[in-house]
């Protein structure tokens, strides 16, 4: 079975590879898909953002990342694989992922999300705080991937 792992991983950060780690041991195939997301303006662009995570993942052989630009149900549909992987930190982030399972199941009725805690070594981490201490230089070394890492250095010095 092949699942699709969805976001804009705008960085990625260890609490994502967590899910990513866990998440290609329960499925055969796991698609990490990075959104382009133009609406979110991330603060890297969709090239550095697959780059930096096809490096973290590189230890995973069944794990491909690829980016899309279109409706999630869409790429699903056109990837013909019907489980979404999300990860769920704390009970906020709840309702809005129940919302988009819902949504993504009614705009492909085939579509079925699996939800994962991260390990509770990562359940405060979060994209927009990494972006966040690495804008007023603090040290973001134990929150990310060491490709990551890269990446802010180059783009924060």
């Amino acid at each position: 079975m092949t699942a699709i792992y969805p976001g804009t991983f705008d960085p990625l950060t260890n609490g994502h590879l967590d899910i990513i780690e866990r998440g290609a041991k329960m499925f055969n195939h796991l698609l990490v898909a990075i959104a382009e997301n133009p609406g979110k303006n991330p603060l890297f662009t969709l090239e550095e953002r697959v780059d930096s995570t096809i490096s973290a993942t590189k230890h995973l052989p069944n794990v491909n990342v690829e980016p899309f630009s279109c409706l999630l149900s869409n790429f699903m549909q056109k990837k013909k694989i019907n489980v979404l992987l999300r990860g769920l930190r704390a009970v906020s982030d709840f309702e809005y992922e129940l919302q988009l399972a819902l949504m993504n199941r009614q705009l492909n009725e085939e579509c079925e999300t699996v939800f994962l805690m991260p390990n509770m070594s990562y359940i405060f981490l979060s994209s927009s705080m990494i972006r966040e201490i690495a804008r007023l230089g603090g040290d973001v070394k134990k929150f990310v991937p060491d490709s990551v890492e890269r990446l802010i250095a180059e783009k924060f010095n």
